[in-house]
């Protein structure tokens, strides 16, 4: 199946074509540019596609003329090539039911994105309570004891290094000692080593490449 979308817009210039699905690439990266963002959409595109055994491609010719992108997916994957789908490759941590047992609090102020992760953690088994910021996810923590948390670092009003820093002086022991993955789209080690620092067991960043998703929380849990 072949979908094409195109505008006519800026375009793109032709020297950054062949980077316009590479995270944290944007045409214009002055501080001073008029569109926000981390330049991480057309990332998550194609990440999206690949997971499907799918290509995506863009064409512009050039500077204000424009844009096409053109997604191609299959649409009956033969028996031999299922095992070559990006995630497949990785693949014991795919097994349904990996995560069956765990509960997961999921926190991430973009319902979107809760959603995706209530849906992927589902389907390896995982049972989801999902918040949608800081204060809501401690409310859940007097009354609920999940296995695991997995949070979001960048919200509005409290972030996610608040989250982790309330749980870990926490009066409760088994609160104090929950493990924790946080997700973030900053890439460098220093953001990392934050995340660490925190109180954080794991960093992982978005968008998410699922294998290492679940084996992180399996590894976390004491699952595998």
């Amino acid at each position: 199946m072949q979908i094409q979308v195109s505008d006519t817009g800026k375009g793109i210039s032709a020297d950054f074509l062949p980077h316009v699905f590479d995270r944290f690439r944007q045409a214009d990266g002055s501080i001073t540019r008029a569109d926000n963002g981390l330049g991480l959409g057309l990332a998550i595109v194609r990440h999206l596609v690949e997971l499907h055994g799918g290509t995506v491609t863009a064409e512009s010719l050039g500077k204000d003329r424009g844009a096409t992108f053109t997604v191609k997916l299959p649409l009956k994957q033969p028996k031999s090539q299922k095992s070559q789908l990006r995630g497949d490759r990785n693949s014991e941590s795919f097994r349904p039911g990996i995560l069956a047992g765990l509960k997961v609090l999921v926190v991430d102020d973009e319902p979107d994105n809760r959603q995706l992760l209530t849906v992927m953690l589902s389907q390896w088994g995982a049972s989801v309570i999902a918040a949608g910021s800081v204060a809501e996810a401690i409310e859940i923590l007097e009354h609920s004891q999940p296995n695991i948390l997995v949070s979001d670092i960048g919200m509005p009003i409290e972030d996610g290094y608040s989250l982790i820093r309330k749980i870990r002086s926490s009066e409760s022991d088994q609160t104090k000692r929950l493990p924790a993955v946080a997700l973030t789209a900053y890439a460098r080690d220093e953001d990392r080593a934050l995340a660490i620092a925190a109180g954080y067991n794991e960093r992982l960043t978005k968008p998410i490449e699922p294998a290492q998703f679940v084996a992180v929380l399996a590894k976390l849990a004491g699952l595998r």
